[in-house]
């Protein structure tokens, strides 16, 4: 199958009692056995639920992994994936990454044993130049959060599976619609559901992809034992949310790239991040790995009170946090997505107090950008 019909397909089989064409939400704690040790696949919902594997078996099959496991949101879902390592293991991340990301690793992770080195991963010979015998994984962000760098996947991936080391991809900004990063040599997949996959802005959650037996099962059982689930209510959100996943990535994807190329063309903007430009730096390895650039631009206004005029005067854009909703929405990453990363770092890595990240939405684009235009050219 292709995308588009395993967006709508894979794992929703018609309910098994009524025929429902769309799989139910099965709102219930436990379940019936018919005798002692004999039950029909579901003991208790922390374990199993018909709606939750429902949506699973959809993100793995899209993301072509061989298991899912969906999680409370994104963090959860990062965090029970570095329950996979134990205390003296090190891992290598993107060194622009989300700051609840870094928050989880430096605040939470380290007082467990997990050491964290974060290099620009756009090049895999600084992964390798960080390499330790200790290193067990490595954590990317493509493109990162938010300056939109594109890491050097398939060199890392080689170098990952040379050294017996698991590839783990964050993929919330492009969704599996336009890139899978197990085909591209990637172990393990994250997403933040309540971003592309919901689409709607209505449901927050996370997913594992494992292409590993070993994972997958070790994965399964953290679920359980930590409980960190999915609701069946948002299993049946996002999964309604995936089957137009294809259609809304397209209008994403058309509509950064005009957005992208008028902020370009501003001249109120300093520089504009974005992979679909021709002069962003890894442009041709996204035009490889990619099969579009999305709806995620970031853009220098050159100071905060620059940034606060645009933030402070969008009527259409929507100053909130979060992204991949079918609204746009305008964030200031400094102090907003990323104020948990240190300011020293934030502005090494361009995280400026005059940057705006943007989430291009499916509106009209020509709102959009007249919007923006407007709030561009305010007093």
């Amino acid at each position: 199958m292709a995308f588009s019909t395993k967006a709508i397909h894979a794992g929703q089989d018609p309910d098994p009692t009524t025929g429902a064409v769309i799989v139910p939400i099965y709102q219930t704690s436990t379940y019936v056995q018919e005798s002692l040790g004999n039950h029909r696949g579901f003991e208790y919902a922390r374990t199993q639920n018909p709606t939750r594997l429902a949506l699973e078996r959809n993100i793995a099959a899209l993301e072509g992994g061989i298991a899912a496991h969906c999680f409370a949101s994104g963090m959860a879902a990062i965090d029970t994936t570095l329950k996979l390592l134990k205390a003296g293991d090190h891992v290598i991340v993107s060194d622009n990454t989300y700051g609840g990301t870094y928050r989880l690793f430096e605040r939470v992770l380290r007082q467990f044993g997990l050491d964290f080195s974060y290099v620009d991963t756009t090049t895999a010979a600084n992964v390798d130049a960080a390499w330790r015998d200790e290193t067990k994984m490595v954590f990317l962000e493509t493109p990162t959060n938010p300056i939109m760098t594109i890491a050097d996947l398939e060199g890392i991936a080689t170098l990952a599976r040379q050294r017996e080391a698991r590839l783990v991809v964050d993929n919330t900004f492009l969704s599996p619609y336009l890139l899978r990063p197990i085909e591209w040599g990637a172990d393990i997949v994250i997403h933040s559901t309540t971003k592309y996959l919901n689409g709607h802005s209505d449901s927050v959650g996370g997913v594992v992809v494992t292409s590993r037996s070993d994972d997958a099962e070790r994965i399964g059982f953290l679920q359980n034992a930590v409980g960190a689930i999915l609701s069946p209510f948002d299993s049946f959100l996002i999964t309604r949310g995936i089957k137009t996943l294809a259609v809304r990535m397209r209008q994403h994807d058309e509509n950064g790239r005009r957005v992208a190329a008028f902020l370009d063309e501003h001249p109120g903007i300093l520089h504009v991040h974005y992979p679909g430009l021709p002069q962003h730096p890894q442009h041709e390895r996204a035009r490889r790995l990619f099969e579009g650039f999305g709806g995620m631009i970031a853009f220098e206004t050159g100071s905060l009170a620059a940034a606060r005029r645009v933030l402070d005067n969008v009527k259409l854009c929507a100053l909130a946090e979060s992204l991949g909703g079918v609204e746009t929405l305008i964030s200031h990453p400094a102090t907003m997505t990323h104020a948990s990363v240190p300011p020293e770092q934030r502005n090494r890595l361009g995280i400026t107090d005059g940057l705006v990240r943007i989430s291009v939405g499916i509106e009209d684009v020509e709102d959009i950008i007249a919007d923006l235009d407007n709030a561009l050219g305010a007093n």
